[in-house]
């Protein structure tokens, strides 16, 4: 009988649970939007986390790694949303509201990494790992440029529509709802998002 003493073999390691994580990059969503990427610590993530700094690499290896997996689940339900969106056959005027309308219910669902792409995103889309940010921007300003220029083709947008103009408009004015809208308020996401269309499309003023 062999004497031999076998080799133990190391515990797996248990990843964390999938709810914990989500509650761990909301709070880092909150913090990377409230005092910028590059002034957050993983201490300061941590503290508001209730850890210390020390565990929360046990979830992550990284800060950039949290920012990378805020930004990318946004960006991935948006382009789910803009991409069925396009793909329905719709009129221009009809897309645009289904486009402006998933903008809103997306601010809702990710105000915090929506915040963070309008202010960090353009200093981020240098750096190699976030090069799909410069890439999500094309293809954001081709849908919405497209968009307006087949509605003027069609006559359905007035023939002297500035369509670049107009599309930075839009772009500017939709998002910048990150920086007041809280989830859970007296106007949820379709209800902004049918008084915004209103007044973009048919003005505000009462006509004769």
């Amino acid at each position: 009988m062999s004497t031999a003493k076998k080799t133990a073999k190391p515990a797996a390691v248990t990843p964390p649970p999938p709810a914990r994580r989500r509650a761990l990059l909301a709070t880092a969503a909150e913090v990377f939007a409230a005092h910028g990427y590059d002034a957050t610590t993983v201490r300061r993530i941590a503290d508001e986390a209730g850890l210390l700094a020390g565990s929360l690499y046990y979830h992550f290896d990284s800060k950039e790694s949290m920012l990378d997996e805020i930004l990318s689940t946004f960006l991935g339900e948006l382009w789910a949303g803009y991409d069925a969106v396009l793909a329905a056959g719709l009129g221009p005027r009809e897309t645009i509201e289904a486009l402006v309308t998933e903008s809103f219910r997306e601010i809702d669902r990710h105000r915090p990494a929506v915040a963070i792409y309008q202010k960090e995103s353009q200093q981020l889309a240098g750096r190699p790992r976030f090069g799909y940010l410069a890439d999500s921007q094309q293809k954001f300003e081709k849908a919405w440029l497209g968009t307006l220029e087949r509605g003027v083709a069609d006559g359905v947008f007035r023939p002297d529509l500035d369509v670049r103009l107009t599309y930075r408009f839009v772009r500017d004015t939709v998002w910048v709802a990150a920086s007041w809208y809280r989830p859970g308020g007296h106007h949820g996401p379709e209800e902004i998002a049918r008084q915004y269309l209103s007044m973009v499309l048919d003005g505000i003023a009462v006509r004769d």
